[in-house]
């Protein structure tokens, strides 16, 4: 008798979500028939009345506790990202900037930039005075703006928000007082960056204790931000802008050699504002960014590129690598040379995204080879939070805080446990550049909430994390939902790929075979050792209303609902 004897082997009819007909470049998204248990993927998540969906699994879960205690979408992601800002310190933070795009149910898609800006003694000749030549580096103090986060929390809670901001700041409060959980992402990305936070003594005594970066299940505490916290709820803005928290960070940054002042926090208390989105058509949606300083408008060029070609399932995947490399190069090369503070770059959304300009770039793409390198020059950078929200009402909330770098400056006040970001570090010491460092001026962002809609209605707020990448990444993700008719989750977790400086960074699970395709056309690879970004998206089915959400399997988080 064989070993096999008695053991029945049932094969399943079908494993693969491949049986699903192509679809359309911007066609509905359509959810898959069958999913492959068999992959080791996680499905997407369904829910009927509200979901959220974040990278770490305490800002979900405080999100999603505000929602069942019926609060609305901007509460959810107030609190989510309040809970972030101290159980994920490298990624974001009070210290950092905020965007966002806000579409009530039925309404029209509104968009917040809630970035800092610059000194009012910031120039490109106190700078030069001060030492620095050709960029400002992640830890100078001139890095540093005037935070925009709370600034942009605070108009959002007083527009839209409906529960009180202390229950909003409850679960970070008592996180930040008595301790969290260290996940195994942040983890490793905070040991990855242990050396540099070393090089501040408070930053260091904070989050590297014992001298190590804490691990995988470790617990840690930041008192300070959780007094902090506690001001601003019972404040608001004027609890971080003003008063005693605004003085203390103000001297601590004068100390370390910055030019920052008390008037210049005063001043940031009322910084984020309402804009309009600027929008392109992909297929039969529209897809929504912030206008600049945000590289939304990159995102959107690069989308405008891919629409000149067919994107479904006839391509190959070197070939949609490719496609997807050669707009980048092309998009990026114009958002470094033209995208700044608005005031600095008027009617570039326009010529960028005219079709004159999209047909001119697209036809520069050759299917048989690699664009030599193009402009790169901008500091790098992977480190953001992004959160997708959708309530019981259906208003939807695309959400993304930063602090630049891994733990952003490194520069942290001992006085009030303010982690400051990094994001000044983008600024030219070119006068001559658009995004020349100038009195009260707004940096070039690379954060970016994303939101789709259909027939004027919005059908999924989306985003991808990863710093520069998160441009490009609209564009795969949007790719693979509406072209190749993917599932969320199933779109976020694929391999994904990033052309910048001469190299296409890939993942290792991108195959072979694929490899020596984008080799053989000219492509310089560079395997990743960690992964590329991360992502969130809720779609909303226009006709059910049901709920698809995912959350980024290179991550932490999840997307959970109700």
């Amino acid at each position: 008798m064989s070993a096999s004897a008695g053991i029945k082997i049932v094969v399943p009819l079908q494993l693969k979500q491949d049986h699903r007909e192509p679809v359309a470049s911007g066609a509905n998204y359509r959810k898959p028939v069958m999913f492959d248990f068999f992959s080791a993927r996680r499905p997407s998540t369904l829910a009927s009345s509200a979901m959220i969906a974040t990278s770490h699994p305490l800002s979900t879960s405080a999100g999603h506790e505000i929602l069942t205690k019926g609060g609305n979408a901007v509460d959810a992601a107030i609190a989510a990202v309040a809970v972030q800002c101290v159980v994920d310190p490298l990624m974001t933070g009070i210290g950092g900037d905020c965007f966002a795009l806000y579409a009530p149910k039925g309404g029209k898609v509104k968009a917040l930039n809630g970035s800092g800006r610059a000194p009012a003694a910031a120039t490109v000749e106190a700078l030069k005075n001060a030492g620095l030549t050709d960029e400002i580096p992640q830890t100078s103090p001139h890095s540093v703006t005037i935070p925009g986060a709370i600034s942009g929390w605070c108009l959002l809670h007083k527009d839209h928000g409906s529960l009180p901001m202390d229950q909003l700041f409850a679960r970070a409060i008592e996180y930040a007082e008595n301790g969290y959980p260290v996940t195994p992402r942040v983890a490793m990305d905070w040991a990855a960056n242990a050396d540099i936070i070393g090089g501040d003594e408070h930053a260091a005594k904070l989050f590297l204790p014992e001298g190590k970066a804490p691990k995988a299940g470790d617990m840690h505490a930041q008192p300070l931000l959780a007094e902090s916290l506690r001001i601003i709820a019972k404040n608001g803005a004027a609890g971080f802008y003003e008063g005693d928290v605004a003085a203390k960070m103000a001297a601590h940054l004068q100390s370390l050699g910055g030019l920052h002042t008390e008037a210049d926090f005063h001043e940031g208390r009322d910084q984020a504002h309402w804009v309009d989105p600027i929008s392109s058509r992909y297929g039969d949606h529209d897809v929504f960014e912030c206008p600049p300083n945000g590289q939304g408008l990159a995102a959107l060029l690069i989308l405008r590129i891919l629409s000149r070609f067919d994107m479904g399932k006839g391509l190959s995947d070197a070939d949609r690598i490719h496609l997807h490399a050669e707009a980048t190069k092309l998009g990026y090369h114009h958002r470094d040379a033209l995208i700044a503070d608005p005031a600095d770059c008027p009617d570039v959304v326009e010529t960028l995204l005219s079709d004159e300009a999209v047909d001119a770039l697209a036809a520069r793409i050759d299917m048989r080879r690699a664009m030599p390198p193009t402009l790169w020059n901008e500091p790098e950078h992977k480190d953001t939070i992004y959160l997708s929200v959708v309530d019981t009402q259906g208003n939807a909330l695309s959400f993304i805080n930063s602090i630049f770098h891994g733990f952003g400056s490194t520069r942290l006040d001992p006085t009030t446990g303010v982690l400051f970001h990094s994001r000044g570090a983008s600024f030219r010491l070119n006068e001559d550049h658009p995004n020349a460092i100038a009195p009260r001026k707004r940096p070039m962002h690379t954060i970016i909430p994303g939101m789709l809609c259909k027939d004027g209605v919005a059908v999924m707020p989306f985003g991808v994390m990863g710093g520069h990448y998160q441009a490009a990444g609209h564009a795969a993700f949007l790719s693979g939902v509406l072209d190749l008719g993917m599932d969320i989750q199933e779109a976020m977790d694929a391999p994904r790929s990033f052309a910048h400086d001469g190299v296409l960074d890939i993942e290792p699970s991108v195959a072979l075979e694929v490899r020596e395709d984008l080799t053989a056309r000219g492509h310089v690879l560079a395997l990743q050792e960690s992964p590329i970004g991360g992502s969130q998206a809720i779609y909303i089915d226009p006709d059910t209303g049901l709920l698809t959400g995912g959350s980024d399997s290179r991550k932490d988080g999840m997307a959970l609902g109700f």
